[in-house]
């Protein structure tokens, strides 16, 4: 099973970082976190890397229930969210697939919680042109 489903869209990566919280936006989903993976490893280890960001994506419904079932569930939240750019004005926008990362815990309540949750991420990846 694959543990992420994603989508090449056509633009600048500014503008798919755009249409893509506003997707996200769309579907209940919050950006609590933004990770600039190629200017962490430019200032940490002097390296050129491609366009790269993480954003750490919630619905506070959904992480309150998935918290109220599983305590420690915490450890695999929030949502991660991927853009990566392979080459200028391509885009790889790339979400966790709830399903798959849920799986280890073994939680019936959980997996129920997943499945809506990943059904909200494949839309807002399967919206982005």
């Amino acid at each position: 099973m694959a543990y992420y489903f994603s989508k090449t869209v056509k633009g600048s990566f500014e503008e798919v970082k755009e249409r893509a919280t506003a997707a996200l936006k769309a579907e209940g989903f919050g950006v609590l976190t933004q990770i600039d993976v190629r200017q962490t490893l430019k200032a940490k280890l002097g390296e050129e890397f491609r366009n790269y960001v993480i954003l750490g994506a919630c619905n506070p419904p959904f992480a309150l229930k998935a918290l109220q079932a599983e305590d420690k569930i915490g450890t695999m939240l929030p949502c991660n969210v991927v853009l990566q750019e392979p080459e200028p004005g391509s885009v790889e926008v790339a979400a966790v697939d709830p399903i798959a990362s849920m799986q280890a815990v073994k939680n019936n309540e959980l997996m129920s919680i997943a499945t809506e949750v990943r059904q909200k991420l494949k839309r807002v990846i399967d919206s982005l042109e």
